[in-house]
């Protein structure tokens, strides 16, 4: 009987503690969109996300990407 009460109990505490865990990761944050657009001025492959962000950086998009199979940079921008 007494080992019931112990599992009983700790089976409440266990669920208690999901519960609380499920509760905390319920408050959602907006997230910004983010828009992209190929750039027009890198050529080539590419390969290093660094590169295609300083190109994209004279196009006037704070930042952009390498993207796909064919490897083309992408500027972003918050939309």
């Amino acid at each position: 009987m007494a080992r019931i009460r112990a599992f009983s109990a700790i089976f409440m505490l266990v669920l208690l503690l999901v519960a609380t865990g499920e509760m905390m990761g319920t408050t959602k944050v907006a997230e910004a969109r983010t828009c992209s657009s190929a750039s027009h001025k890198f050529k080539g492959a590419c390969f290093s996300d660094r590169n295609c962000a300083s190109v994209c950086n004279t196009e006037g998009f704070p930042d952009g990407d390498c993207h796909g199979f064919r490897r083309r940079c992408f500027c972003t921008r918050p939309c």
